[in-house]
């Protein structure tokens, strides 16, 4: 079974025990044990440490539709699983066992998830519900066909908004001033504390800006391999959420809460090396005597970037780079799908101004299109907002750079211009998708993006998000009510 070649992995015992070691000397009372739904939602459960042997061996089980936020659609039934089906069995990985600062009797572990070892169709079968443990599987293969690791680094925007006087999220903190340092000052005590934390857990942050919406800060750390990036977004989110209870505000995640200012994107900047290796970088934590948390604080380093240019022009991405993003341009619809993946997410696209991008097509130093050359060595997909789930995003952009590399697809000339004035002068360009409906049709004719979501994947995803659709369809709107209402006669 997988669950039993993944509990018995050589050197995982030793891990189990250094965490044991770990949990003695810190003084940790509780685990939680956190796995990512299919919307990016950390979940999970959590346990007395002084079980932690026979969680680390036995795993928990949890319901199946835990991975699908154990929501109800439109008609009231379950999404993905109903009551019927099995529990998943949750086996956490010792090697990311970190201490909470902010709680420091709590430790917490990511989980890889398993079908129940009594099942009878493939028992103890990876969960393909599993988005985070997709990732990593589909990360290896990739791997071993190409000979090449992909490495992300994510630009999480994100909105830091006061309550109003009935207790829901209301304005922004700031104002909407964009690399302003008198508003990012006004935001210090929070930024700060977001930083003192994310460091603590193994985020090696590098800089940080005020953006041009109320309250909108983006925070950046190191770009690393794509799994340890994911698992270091999911991360800050759940580190936010809990400054912000701090301090008595709101951390913002929604894409698009106002018009007429910026949304909040969540660009990737992404590229392919050959293979390096793992270097430990102290980020905030004493390393000494801390056994079972190394993993935390490793960044991969070292290996070729295939992006890089190969010939004299020093802007154009080398010849594998070009496969890669001619897979990526080639799918840049379907991909829509995962990177705006709210009914919100389109009221960034719709809202023009201010450098969404709306058009599949790429370029150097120009934000008018899907894609951009941000500096040499790698390419910035901007069609991405702050609701993605970068596990789904990592697996569904291998797939589409799989079929580049495979098909010696090419993106053509890169685009200069102003893409509205290069279509003006008769450039026929591709739009993307402008309503989360439309993203999911061409999601359903693109085989290539649906391999990303492998197994069950694509089936839940789409059903989730064909219901999401479906019931703000089905909804009346105050937009609605302000137009037509006394419209006639």
């Amino acid at each position: 079974m997988d669950i039993e070649d993944f509990v018995e992995e050589p050197g995982r015992d030793e891990l189990v025990k250094q965490v044991r070691a770990k949990i003695d000397a810190l003084g940790i009372e509780y685990l939680y044990l956190q796995f990512v739904s299919v919307t990016g939602k950390i979940m999970g459960k959590g346990i007395p440490s002084d079980h932690w042997e026979s969680v680390a061996k036995k795993g928990f089980q949890l319901v199946y539709g835990s991975t699908m936020n154990l929501f109800t659609n439109r008609a009231g039934d379950y999404m993905g699983y109903g009551p019927e089906a099995a529990e998943l069995v949750g086996i956490p990985e010792p090697e990311t066992f970190m201490q909470l600062p902010w709680a420091p009797e709590i430790g917490r572990m990511y989980c890889t998830l398993f079908r129940n070892r009594e099942e009878k169709v493939d028992p103890g079968a990876y969960l393909t519900a599993d988005c985070r443990g997709n990732l990593r599987r589909m990360h290896k293969a990739f791997t071993e066909k190409h000979g090449l690791q992909l490495r992300m680094g994510t630009e999480p925007e994100m909105m830091w908004l006061k309550f109003d006087e009935n207790g829901k999220p209301g304005p922004g903190y700031s104002k909407p001033y964009c690399y302003h340092i008198d508003q990012f000052e006004s935001l210090r005590p929070v930024s700060m504390q977001v930083i003192r934390y994310a460091r603590k857990m193994g985020l090696d942050m590098i800089q940080g800006d005020h953006e041009d919406a109320p309250g909108q800060l983006e925070l950046n750390w190191t770009f690393d391999d794509v799994l340890r990036n994911a698992d270091r977004l999911t991360t800050y989110r759940q580190l936010c959420a809990q400054v912000a209870r701090e301090n008595g505000i709101f951390a913002c995640f929604m894409t698009k809460p106002f018009m007429g200012v910026s949304a909040s994107g969540c660009h990737h900047n992404m590229s392919l090396w050959t293979a390096g290796e793992d270097v430990f970088k102290k980020t905030g934590n004493d390393p000494d005597n801390l056994p079972g948390m190394e993993e935390n604080y490793m960044y991969v380093s070292g290996g070729d970037n295939t992006f890089m240019p190969d010939t004299d022009d020093p802007q154009m991405p080398g010849k594998t780079g070009l496969k890669a993003i001619g897979g990526v341009v080639q799918h840049l619809q379907a991909l829509t799908a995962i990177g705006a993946s709210t009914v919100n997410s389109y009221r960034r696209l719709w809202d023009t101004g201010f450098w969404a991008p709306v058009f599949s097509d790429w370029g150097f130093q120009n934000r008018t299109t899907g894609l951009r050359v941000s500096a040499p060595g790698r390419f910035e997909y901007r069609s991405v907002d702050s609701m993605v789930n970068p596990y789904l995003m990592g697996s569904a952009l291998l797939a589409a750079m799989d079929d580049g590399l495979d098909n010696d697809l090419d993106p053509g000339q890169p685009e200069e211009r102003n893409i509205y004035d290069a279509m003006a002068q008769g450039k026929k360009v591709k739009k993307l998708p402008m309503s989360l409906g439309e993203a999911l049709i061409h999601l359903e004719n693109d085989e290539v993006v649906q391999r990303g979501l492998p197994g069950e994947m694509f089936r839940l995803y789409h059903e989730y998000k064909s219901d999401e659709w479906a019931r703000f369809m089905s909804t009346v709107t105050d937009w609605d009510k302000d137009t037509y209402m006394e419209c006639l006669p």
